[in-house]
């Protein structure tokens, strides 16, 4: 049934666009793949009854894409992105489509507040891991049409809204993955964390807030700071310890702002679940990306100073995400789904906090 739920709940969601009120997020597919996955698909439909009504159509083309260079980051190009993305997964696997555009768009891993990546994350965990999805038995199965546009469609918007975090120099392209110092381990991120900045000006949204980051005089050596383990093992094991330190700072500093702090976890975590549909010479620039992520979201968003730890209801994963499903917001449903991840790979039971933290402030 869960298959069945998913692709009806993207069949759904492909008639809206990417992006509603302006440039908001669309979280629909993001969150219902989280319910289903977590095994709340009997929930789907009627969230989505709920949630389609604020939603845009879906753009359609105008022209082809031609120069992807020059249409990197246009917003106008949406709908021939979109356009684009559909033909190339219909012509090439899903895994090759992938690995061509994954570092184009890297490099860009700021656009649309991070949701790009984290549709992408959602998208591939979808195609790629289908023991884990009621009803589905096999990766042929996992491959249905449905879930292949909703690649697409995460593809497109991810190239549309294009947008590199300032101060940072990720290569552009297809070339060879650069070399990288050794990363030191779960220290190092914890340092590197502790290290950021705040910006002074906290108004306006996003972008106003990423433009000032190079004004911040403690930025480049704050953002220059973790440095990636060489091999793809080393590079997973600094991921999954930048998941769990996001975590953990979400209790400390997330009473600023809830929602948009949210993403400081949930885009490491959408790059930790596409490494392995990724050739390991992209997992250290992965891994570099979602630092920078991370770190920009952190510096213009988390509080300047820590709160106290919230007290929080207490309760096993399954629990968790069970009251985040009762609670409804997406970004409440979306962070329980990656502390989950973060608690299968540290085991440490205060990430789970975070999840609640999150339903109590949102």
């Amino acid at each position: 049934m869960g298959e069945e739920i998913l692709d009806e709940a993207y069949r759904r969601l492909h008639r809206t666009g990417p992006e509603y009120e302006g440039w908001l997020s669309n979280h629909g597919p993001m969150a219902v793949e989280a319910l289903v996955r977590h095994g709340h698909e009997r929930g789907v439909h009627r969230w989505l009854d709920a949630y389609l009504g604020r939603l845009d159509e879906l753009r359609r083309g105008l022209r082809p894409i031609e120069d992807w260079r020059e249409a990197l980051g246009d917003p106008k190009r949406a709908g021939d992105w979109l356009t684009h993305f559909d033909r190339e997964l219909r012509e090439r696997p899903w895994r090759e489509v992938l690995g061509t555009w994954w570092p184009r768009l890297l490099p860009g891993i700021a656009a649309g507040a991070t949701h790009g990546v984290i549709r992408v994350g959602h998208a591939v965990r979808a195609l790629r891991t289908p023991a884990r999805l009621p009803g589905i038995a096999t990766r042929e199965a996992a491959e249905s049409p449905e879930r292949l546009a909703e690649l697409g469609q995460a593809l497109g918007y991810w190239a549309a809204r294009w947008q590199a975090v300032p101060g940072v120099d990720l290569p552009t392209g297809t070339g060879p993955a650069p070399a990288v110092p050794a990363g030191n381990g779960e220290s190092d991120v914890a340092n590197a964390l502790a290290g950021l900045p705040r910006i002074a000006d906290r108004t306006g949204g996003i972008r106003e807030r990423l433009g000032r980051l190079p004004a911040a005089p403690e930025w480049p050596a704050a953002v220059a700071a973790l440095r990636p383990a060489r091999t793809p093992a080393g590079a997973e094991r600094d991921l999954v310890a930048l998941v769990h330190g996001a975590s953990l700072d979400y209790l400390r500093f997330g009473h600023a702002e809830p929602v948009m702090l949210v993403h400081a976890v949930t885009a490491p975590t959408a790059v930790l679940r596409t490494l392995p549909a990724l050739d390991p010479a992209l997992w250290a620039p992965s891994v570099a990306a979602a630092w920078s992520a991370t770190a920009a979201v952190t510096s213009v968003y988390a509080a300047p100073q820590p709160a106290a730890p919230p007290a929080v209801t207490g309760g096993g994963p399954a629990e968790v995400f069970a009251r985040a499903a009762r609670h409804g917001d997406a970004h409440v449903v979306k962070l329980a789904d990656a502390v989950l991840d973060a608690h299968a790979a540290s085991g440490d039971d205060r990430v789970l906090a975070a999840a609640g933290y999150a339903g109590q402030l949102i």
